[in-house]
């Protein structure tokens, strides 16, 4: 199944099928003005990489796999430490340091909404390692048509 991401109009997909299929690390399945849709697939061992976005909420489901989910106030204060898999859902507060780890022998298939949005509209990036090097060119910036904070401050990452 591909997903194109229209932008800020009306769609609708099988979100399960789309995120059970999906093979890439991040695939931004759709920007609204205010949240945003994306998919992943973390492989066994990896990790989504822990990171805090200080304006902005997040809300992560589960479509396959195992995981271990962790977070907390600080990089070196995840108090917050859950296994979850297929069915869970995560829920980060704006500002909250947090990881998902695969814990499994598959990948783990989820779709996470971002609300401002957070990533370029449609982008796709095959692994974390291009995620990364996106974000560091500055390539992955949400489109201007979205609604962000005033003075959007920056992701941290450990």
């Amino acid at each position: 199944m591909s997903i194109k991401d229209i932008g800020p109009q009306p769609q609708s997909f099988d979100l399960e099928k789309a995120t059970l299929e999906n093979d890439n690390y991040r695939t931004v399945a759709w920007s609204g003005k205010y949240l945003q849709l994306t998919l992943m697939s973390i492989p066994p061992g990896d990790d989504i990489g822990l990171e805090a976005h200080p304006e902005t909420d997040q809300f992560l489901r589960l479509d396959g796999g195992r995981g271990r989910v962790q977070m907390g106030p600080a990089e070196d204060q995840l108090d917050f430490d859950q296994e979850v898999e297929d069915g869970w859902a995560i829920m980060v507060p704006a500002g909250t340091w947090h990881n998902v780890t695969n814990i499994g022998d598959e990948p783990i298939r989820l779709y996470t909404v971002y609300a401002p949005v957070h990533h370029a509209a449609g982008i796709v990036q095959a692994t974390a390692e291009d995620a990364e090097r996106d974000e560091e060119s500055g390539a992955d910036e949400p489109p201007e048509w979205s609604v962000q904070p005033d003075e959007p401050a920056s992701d941290e990452h450990a």
